[in-house]
């Protein structure tokens, strides 16, 4: 139940930091930090998956809503969720406790990172491959890919080590 109040608690910092802040920074007019998939990287290795894909689509619906991002958002983090303990399971041993949250204390620095980058990566390609539905522009695509995931993961990177 405790556990349950803190994810809400979590959901609701997460959405307002990136309906309030995040969504206005803008560096180079392409790159933007998308630091609600941290969110999803959190959760524990035993979690149900369908409560995963749940709170993530709950949380892709609250940004879209609030970012006037039609399903962008809600379609890029829930294929993430969908991902995520698959990618979860080829960093952590066998014998890891079941309960194990993802983080720098856990995994370690650099297993972090690796999980870490690979989730916000593929965050990042879908959400602005589905922005600009085209590959017209590729520069700018690819720009705008490359930017927020790197603002993106040091945000996650700092905030973790932080966190602990």
């Amino acid at each position: 139940m405790i556990d349950e109040i803190r994810r809400i608690a979590l959901f609701l910092v997460f959405v307002l930091a990136q309906v309030l802040v995040l969504n206005h920074i803008h560096l180079f007019g392409c790159a933007t930090p998308l630091l609600y998939v941290y969110f999803i990287i959190l959760f524990p290795r035993n979690y149900a998956r369908w409560a995963l894909l749940l709170w993530a689509f709950a949380m892709g619906l609250t940004v879209d809503i609030f970012s006037n991002t039609p399903g962008m958002a809600s379609a890029s983090l829930t294929l993430t969720a969908l991902i995520h303990p698959y990618f979860l399971s080829l960093f952590v041993n066998r014998e890891a406790a079941d309960n194990l949250q993802p983080g720098i204390h856990t995994l370690g620095p650099v297993k972090f990172a690796y999980f870490a980058a690979v989730l916000i990566l593929i965050h990042c390609l879908c959400f602005f491959t589905l922005e600009a539905f085209s590959f017209l522009n590729g520069l700018r695509w690819l720009g705008c890919v490359a930017g927020s995931f790197l603002l993106t993961f040091v945000l996650t990177y700092v905030i973790d080590n932080l966190r602990k």
